[in-house]
């Protein structure tokens, strides 16, 4: 009889720590702690980030290793996210595989976080859904900010922590009956699940990557287009910014958007050679609408203006959330035609999107295309991904040495 094949993934590449565990492909838990302390700040601080990961990846992983029902010793190998993403944050993780690994005797397996992403559409969840929980602050804390507030993804998707990045120790709490719905529900037997055929085209985009991505293999992809200044995902935060919206923006641009008229203001696209992208000349002319807009009104901030026009921030996260999916789309059809591939897929943040995931879902009826949309569990970061791309290259016996270091940057 076969061992079982028990892979832990570890991610912690920005400001989720997360973790997850898949025996023989199939996935039995996965666990996201978020930090809400970046909030005030409008975008991720980075020293903040990592005392938030130090805090959360032990309570986060033991979760994750009783939700699945393993002991830490029957594990066959730690997967972990070496890269790209935050440095300090990467070191927690990274430095937290090593120990365990070392006092486990099991080999590591180093996964490229964008990689992960694009592999997320392979991930196998039980006949039941994901053993799921939830992680999340005492009830004052959480109730003194929920007036107000908006879910980062939808309900049922995957753990939330929201936490404070102090010096004080941290207060984690498991909410049982959220356990129990906490989790993306499948349809029929999951291994019938189909996933994509290689070599298929990926359209990976988040906060801080716009890529078209040729995927052959799980092991070889190739980029064939990507951003060549801002990611798509920091155009809608910054826009948001922007609009006096809170962070991350993202989720508030979608959800203003769909009370809006999309056609109410034309905003500048790029005209960028090959499958490119970029988004920086749109954030400047949705700047300078702004800007023109409340000269023209004779006020001077955008709540004032926002008295004059009622409908001022859905119209414009409408139009600003058309032009951005427009943009991402062009190219992609294009990258499709000309390499003649019949299957897209999207992943990352940004493809948590309701008028992005709407357009995939429209582009396959029209150009009868295979489209793969990922549940929003696995839009945002997660270890999901990150074990399932460990599995792979752990039965090609590809590990790595304990002396790894993670990186910043890197490519595909």
């Amino acid at each position: 009889m076969e061992k079982d094949i028990i892979i832990l993934g570890i991610e912690s590449s920005c400001d989720d720590t997360s973790a997850a565990v898949i025996r023989n492909g199939v996935l039995l838990s996965n666990v996201i702690a978020s930090q809400k302390v970046h909030e005030e700040y409008g975008g991720v601080v980075p020293e903040l980030a990592s005392r938030a990961h130090q805090q959360n990846i032990v309570p986060v992983v033991d979760t994750a290793l009783r939700r699945a029902g393993v002991d830490r010793k029957d594990l066959s190998a730690i997967a972990f996210t070496r890269g790209p993403g935050l440095l300090g944050s990467l070191l927690v993780g990274v430095s937290f595989a090593k120990g365990l690994a070392l006092s486990l005797g099991v080999p590591m397996v180093e996964v490229n976080h964008l990689q992960g992403h694009v592999l997320a559409h392979f991930v196998r969840e039980g006949s039941k859904g994901s053993n799921s929980s939830y992680l999340r602050e005492a009830p004052d804390d959480r109730q003194s900010r929920a007036k107000d507030s908006i879910p980062l993804c939808p309900v049922g998707t995957c753990l939330r922590n929201s936490m404070r990045a102090t010096g004080s120790q941290s207060q984690f709490q498991i909410d049982p009956q959220a356990a129990g719905n906490c989790f993306t529900p499948t349809l029929g037997e999951e291994s019938k699940k189909e996933v994509p055929e290689f070599p298929f085209l990926c359209l990976l985009v988040s906060g801080g990557n716009s890529q078209i991505v040729l995927v052959k293999a799980y092991n070889d992809m190739e980029i064939i287009g990507q951003t060549i200044d801002d990611a798509a995902g920091e155009a809608f935060d910054k826009c948001a910014k922007v609009l006096g919206l809170p962070y991350p923006g993202g989720p508030w641009i979608d959800r203003l958007a769909k009370q809006g008229n999309p056609e109410a203001f034309v905003f500048a696209k790029p005209q960028v050679s090959g499958y490119n992208y970029s988004f920086s000349g749109l954030k400047t002319s949705f700047l300078y609408t702004l800007r023109d807009l409340m000269i023209a009104h004779g006020v001077n901030t955008v709540d004032e203006l926002a008295e004059q026009m009622p409908n001022l921030r859905e119209d414009l996260c409408a139009s600003l959330q058309k032009t951005v999916v427009e943009i991402l789309m062009k190219q992609l059809r294009r990258a499709a035609k000309e390499y003649k591939i019949n299957t897209v897929a999207v992943a990352g943040g940004v493809s948590a999107n309701s008028g992005l995931r709407a357009a995939f879902e429209d582009y396959g009826k029209r150009y009868r295309a295979k489209v793969f949309i990922p549940p929003f569990s696995f839009t945002t970061d997660n270890a999901a991904m990150i074990a399932e791309a460990g599995y792979w290259k752990y039965q090609d016996g590809d590990f790595c040495p304990i002396d790894a270091v993670p990186y910043a940057k890197t490519r595909i």
